[in-house]
Parts: structure tokens; C-alpha cells; sequence
């Protein structure tokens, strides 16, 4: 949902599975003591009334993230009750927090020059063949994007000029695969994005 009152008791049904955004977000922000400060997630709220929203956290300004999903949800909660700003425009909710109006399509608007993956099972590997785990981590030093859909394909507009990748035969959940994609990044496997 896009708008409106957040059912804190009903994450996974009522609110239309913003719970799976939650344990997305956190995968992508929290480490096991603290948060990654190279790292933005910006949510995409699609349902319900009203109409769709962004929402961006910062882990570079980001304060007070607790790894808890209820109180996450609470976050979302006070931004779904603010007014929706004009698509393309940011408005601060709190540090690392913003929101703005539009879809995917205007973020992706927004990260143009980027490298943007669409993780997809079918694609090739998101590693480079022949590419191996090295023996000490040496984080890889790129910008890149990922783009996570629900069970929804992205449309055409959408896919344009995203690079599809895949983390394996196996469709992960989402925030599994965001788990994926940093310990490629952490470790500084060499990433196969051309």
C-alpha cells in the first residue's frame, strides 16, 4: 500500500506483504552491528490507495534503524501518513529518510549512468566466468544498482537498459538475494556486468 493506516498486526496479509519489503530493507542496510553507509534502498509502494510512492533510506545518514521488523514498520507507518510529494521530489521524513512520488521508472530515470541489474534466474551469472572467491576480502569498489520485483515481471519501459543477472537456477527470496549480492561485492568477486 501506498497510503494510508499501516495494520502493524498484519504485515504479511493486510498490508500487502510489506513485510517481505522488510526483511529486503534490512538485508540491504543492517549488518550483524551496524549499517552499511555505501548502501541506499529505495522502496517502491505500488498498492492500495493512492497513488505510488517512494521511499529512500540512506545508510550513509541513515539514524536509528532498529533490526526489528515491527518497528521498521512503524518507520513506514509515519511516512504513509505524510502528505505524497510531487514525483521527483525528495522530501525529508528524518535522517536517511526521504520520500517522493513516482515508480520504478523515475528511479531509474534517476540512476542513469549507472550499471542497473535486474536479478532474474534465467539471465547469465552475475559473476564473471572463471571468477573465484578470493582469500581475502577486498570489497569491490563499484557503483551498481539491483532492481528486486515482487512475482510481478517488469514491464518493458521498466527493463530497458537494465543488465539481467542471475544469482543461480534458484529463485531466491528477496532479501536472500540481497544477502547474495553482498558478500559478492564484500568478498570482490569480479561482477559480469557488460
Amino acid at each position: 500500500m501506498s497510503k494510508g493506516k499501516l495494520p502493524l498486526n498484519d504485515l504479511a496479509g493486510g498490508a500487502g506483504r510489506v513485510d517481505v519489503l522488510i526483511r529486503a530493507l534490512m538485508a540491504g542496510l543492517l549488518t550483524s552491528h551496524g549499517i552499511r553507509t555505501d548502501t541506499v534502498v529505495v522502496l517502491h509502494l505500488m498498492g492500495g490507495p493512492g497513488p505510488p510512492r517512494r521511499i529512500k533510506f540512506d545508510g550513509g545518514k541513515l539514524r536509528g534503524l532498529h533490526a526489528e521488523e515491527r518497528s521498521i514498520a512503524g518507520t513506514l507507518a509515519k511516512v504513509l501518513a505524510t502528505p505524497l510529494p510531487p514525483i521527483g521530489r525528495w522530501q525529508p521524513i528524518t535522517a536517511g529518510i526521504e520520500h517522493s512520488g513516482g515508480g520504478l521508472t523515475h528511479t531509474l530515470r534517476e540512476w542513469e549512468g549507472t550499471p542497473v541489474v535486474a536479478l532474474d534466474a534465467k539471465a547469465p551469472r552475475l559473476w564473471q566466468s572463471g571468477a573465484v572467491l578470493p582469500d581475502h576480502s577486498h570489497p569491490n569498489d563499484v557503483d551498481v544498482g539491483f532492481v528486486l520485483s515482487d512475482d510481478q515481471p517488469l514491464t518493458d519501459e521498466e527493463s530497458n537498459n537494465l543488465v539481467p543477472r542471475s544469482l543461480g537456477e534458484t529463485w531466491l527470496q528477496g532479501h536472500m538475494a540481497v544477502g547474495a549480492v553482498h558478500f559478492l561485492l564484500d568478498e570482490g568477486v569480479t561482477l559480469n556486468l557488460k
